[in-house]
């Protein structure tokens, strides 16, 4: 059964990955980079910061960073577990792939990219929801950075699913610890 799951999962990349062109590689190329993304992490910033004050605002920034250490950490030990190869670096995978430079080292189950982005974000959503009502649409930020690794061929499609739902689960904890500890109220 795992087999059959596995070779779905390969068939699927495969799709997505060949429903790519050229004239849309340096999108999803610079997508796929996390420091393309700090304009919209410095308004997520500015918004903290706006909303709780400099006090919390801090406490919240130190908080953001523990969740994106604990995240990357955790995605880091499932890989080394799991030990899965990169589909861009599996033979008779990548010969059926999109040719691209980018090709990162490592594992590939699961996704640190898509867990992550959707561990941030959940966290954010949940903590500004009361505040913003379209904070919502803050879910295009993994949907296309989970997308984006799919295109370049460097994760498999279930690599992306796991990650956005320990994503998910994370996000929610780490909200429900910092509402537990009451970061966002400590210096009223």
């Amino acid at each position: 059964m795992i087999e059959s799951l596995l070779q779905k999962d390969t068939e699927l990349l495969i799709f997505l990955n060949n429903l790519g062109s050229e004239q849309w590689d340096g999108f999803w190329l610079a997508l796929t980079n996390q420091f393309h993304w700090s304009p919209l992490f410095a308004f997520l910033l500015v918004i903290i910061f706006r909303k709780f004050g400099w006090k919390n605002g801090l406490l919240m920034v130190l908080f953001l960073i523990g969740l994106v250490a604990f995240s990357d950490q955790f995605t880091n030990f499932i890989k080394h577990s799991f030990q899965r190869l990169r589909p861009c670096n599996t033979d008779g995978v990548f010969e059926q792939l999109r040719s691209f430079t980018y090709r990162p080292g490592g594992y590939s189950f699961y996704s640190g990219h898509a867990s992550l982005s959707m561990t941030f974000t959940v966290f954010i959503i949940l903590l500004l929801k009361n505040h913003y009502k379209y904070i919502v649409f803050l879910l295009i930020f993994p949907l296309l950075f989970g997308y984006s690794r799919i295109y370049l061929g460097v994760h498999y499609p279930l690599d992306i699913l796991t990650g956005y739902i320990t994503g998910m689960i994370w996000g929610y904890l780490f909200y429900r610890l910092e509402k537990a500890l009451r970061l966002s109220t400590r210096f009223r």
